[in-house]
């Protein structure tokens, strides 16, 4: 799965991942939002790496969770969804807006490829990795789609549909996302 490969995602491994990421989410969502020691333990078993002052809004919905890394000063807001079929990297000190989504999970464009009969899971699934830079705000109900690379100090308007990667320094926004000016 992480090689880019096409993968079974109801492999018995995965499942396990999936129920663990989903035991944890169940948990976090519903923590009174004081709580924030029960909150950083939550995060901290839920995500692959977690660095100081990271903050995520509840509610947070991931695959797999393992496969995400947020670094320091990182403020995650309502809605986001991760789906971590491949490693999710964020930087330091990011801005992510409410109903944000990270996708790595992708499959085969025609139909043929992409639907099995029988066996365990009825379509192929592959995946690539999303790495976002320090410094980067990404307006709400942003996609983000499989393979992106977003450099530093980048902010992406809401509502974008980012299918490119975008290098630094740079204001990017729309349907497809493109870059709009240097900052």
């Amino acid at each position: 799965m992480l090689n880019g490969s096409l993968y079974n995602s109801r492999d018995p491994e995965l499942i396990a991942l999936y129920f663990n990421a989903r035991r944890l989410l169940q948990a976090y969502n519903k923590l009174p939002p004081e709580n924030l020691t029960e909150r950083d333990v939550q995060l901290t078993s839920l995500l692959g790496h977690k660095a100081p002052g990271v903050w995520v809004e509840m509610p947070f919905l991931c695959d797999y969770g393992k496969f995400i890394s947020i670094g320091e000063n990182t403020f995650v807001n309502f809605n986001c969804i991760f789906l971590d079929n491949n490693l999710i990297t964020i930087g330091s000190n990011g801005l992510i807006g409410p109903a944000v989504q990270i996708y790595t999970a992708t499959h085969p464009l025609k139909a043929a490829e992409r639907v099995v009969a029988g066996g365990t899971s009825p379509y192929r699934t592959s995946s690539k990795p999303v790495t976002i830079g320090d410094n980067v705000w990404i307006g709400g109900n942003t996609v983000i789609c499989p393979g992106i690379i977003v450099g530093n100090n980048v902010t992406i308007g809401a509502g974008s549909v980012v299918t490119k990667s975008l290098p630094d320094n740079v204001l990017a926004f729309g349907n497809p996302c493109r870059i709009i000016r240097e900052i």
